[in-house]
């Protein structure tokens, strides 16, 4: 959401592109304000990618994220994007293969990964 928040205060018109994988629509963060953004931003595009349960009327079943959702919902790997990864360690592992495997450039991809750390308590 910072990406999208300072591109906008930037007032940047460059294309972007958010697959955001999560569990179902009740778990989506700034939902509200992703929603007015895209439809405000003509350069912002959002795609959801649900893992459990889809939104009513979803045209993409649940399911993880996939080599055919990369390939229609991100820009071609010949236009040379920058690529931003973030979440759990596995699912920015299995992202980033997906992008390799489709012919992103690995300097071009950007992980982040977020979890638990140190011990048990």
């Amino acid at each position: 959401m910072a990406m999208i928040r300072a591109r906008a205060q930037a007032r940047s018109q460059a294309p972007f592109r958010l697959i955001y994988s999560l569990r179902d629509p009740a778990a989506a963060l700034y939902a509200g304000e992703l929603a007015e953004r895209e439809q405000t931003d003509g350069g912002l595009a959002v795609t959801y990618v649900y893992t459990r349960t889809a939104r009513a009327g979803s045209a993409r079943p649940a399911g993880r994220i996939s080599a055919e959702v990369i390939a229609t919902a991100g820009f071609p790997p010949g236009e040379s994007p920058a690529v931003f990864v973030c979440g759990p360690t596995g699912f920015v592992e299995t992202a980033a293969d997906l992008l390799i495997a489709a012919g992103y450039g690995p300097r071009t991809i950007k992980t982040e990964r977020f979890g638990p750390s140190g011990g048990q308590p």
